[in-house]
């Protein structure tokens, strides 16, 4: 009776554990790096892009990072995510508002 409530327990306890492999939260981390390089990457190129392409890429980077940082495992990939983000964010209207 006891090994049977063990057994139960222990595939309950790798049940729970995988679910947590598998959740959208384990995400966040490197879509917010990759969110926030391109949008990085698209801020250098924003004479040739435009302006909005960065801002969507930046924006949505450290959206994905802050929510990372709270539940997600990968918290280096979201730190990284959401400096780049924020790059990518800002370069665009400081550079607008040098030349305003």
């Amino acid at each position: 009776m006891a090994t049977a409530s063990t057994a139960s327990t222990a595939s309950t306890a790798s049940t729970a554990s995988t679910a947590s492999a598998d959740s959208p939260a384990t995400l966040y981390g490197p879509v917010s790096l990759v969110l926030g390089t391109a949008g990085l990457l698209a801020a250098v190129f924003a004479g040739l892009l435009g302006i909005g392409i960065p801002l969507l890429l930046g924006s949505l980077a450290v959206t994905f990072a802050l929510l990372g940082l709270g539940r997600g495992p990968h918290r280096v990939c979201c730190g990284v995510g959401l400096t780049t983000g924020c790059l990518g964010l800002l370069l665009p209207i400081l550079l607008a508002a040098a030349w305003a």
